[in-house]
């Protein structure tokens, strides 16, 4: 039996190969499923194919075989070496995501109709599944609400392909890169800090010598809801160095010198756990809570 060696290579990025990759395609004639630009291998339909021209070498390569292929040799008798070719980066799914939007683009009647004005409502709710299940703790609903987050970005570049200025999700990619490392001259220029606090002062700073704002209130969204408004006001102030007696006192505004959003969403679980306890210690004696008066609902309301 011939010394077989498959070189296992990503299926999404099949021209990547590490030096020991290359190294083992010295070792003797390559053979694959099908061909690789700039490899010379010769084509076979089968692994029992493969077992039988390998039989009259001494060592034979095969390029690009799964574990399934491998196992498949070594159950026919074979003795098998196996040799990291290339694996996927991290991202590589990503490349998945382009040309399943791309297909969906083209071959679902309701993908191939919706435009950007259309699926801005499903990017708002988006974002707030994901939110809820980062207020719940859920790690496997977070994996899930963050995928249909990433989708709608995916979405909108895809569509911005078809404008009259077009570009994609590459161009969003490298945005994001090329801004992040701006704004983070401490970790890819030198920049020596002191902390977590003067990072944030920097990206301020940075961010507005770029948009060329004058105010540091400059590009908040006037759509937030109004408490994440008062929030990021707020944030906003103080990273300026306002004076505290300067921001508002109202009883709202205060709020929003925490968290807003989950603050008042806190509040708002633990006003629908006490109605929901209630209304079970109350229909444990039989009543019906839809019709209890405002003296029923005090004495069954949870102590706390």
């Amino acid at each position: 039996m011939p010394r077989l060696i498959v070189v296992t290579v990503s299926a999404r990025l099949p021209g990547l190969l590490s030096a020991a990759g290359w190294a083992a395609l010295q070792a003797g004639p390559v053979f694959a499923a099908e061909l690789f630009p700039g490899i010379d291998v010769t084509t076979v339909d089968s692994p029992a194919e493969f077992l039988k021209r390998a039989d009259a070498l001494p060592v034979a390569v095969w390029l690009g075989g799964d574990e399934e292929f491998v196992q498949t040799l070594r159950t026919a008798g074979a003795e098998v070496e196996v040799v990291v070719g290339s694996a996927d980066p991290p991202g590589a799914r990503l490349l998945d995501l382009v040309g399943v939007m791309d297909r969906l683009r083209r071959e679902c009647p309701w993908d191939s109709q919706q435009t950007h004005d259309s699926l801005k409502s499903y990017l708002i709710e988006e974002a707030y599944e994901a939110y809820d299940a980062l207020q719940d703790g859920d790690s496997v609903a977070l994996r899930e609400e963050l995928g249909d987050v990433l989708f709608q970005v995916f979405f909108h570049s895809r569509l911005a392909e078809e404008s009259e200025r077009p570009w994609g999700i590459d161009e969003v990619a490298g945005d994001l890169s090329d801004k992040l490392i701006r704004r983070h001259p401490h970790v890819f220029d030198g920049l020596v800090v002191s902390g977590a606090d003067e990072v944030n002062v920097n990206w301020d700073r940075i961010k507005r010598a770029e948009k060329q704002r004058e105010s540091i209130f400059d590009g908040i969204p006037e759509s937030l809801p109004a408490l994440v408004l008062a929030e990021t006001l707020h944030r906003k102030a103080t990273r300026a160095g306002v004076p505290a007696e300067l921001v508002p006192d109202a009883e709202l505004f205060a709020i929003a010198r925490d968290d807003a959003e989950s603050v008042l969403r806190q509040l708002a679980r633990q006003f629908r756990d006490r109605v929901r306890a209630a209304e079970v210690a109350a229909r444990a004696d039989g009543h019906d809570p839809s019709t209890m008066d405002a003296d029923q609902w005090r004495r069954y309301w949870p102590a706390g």
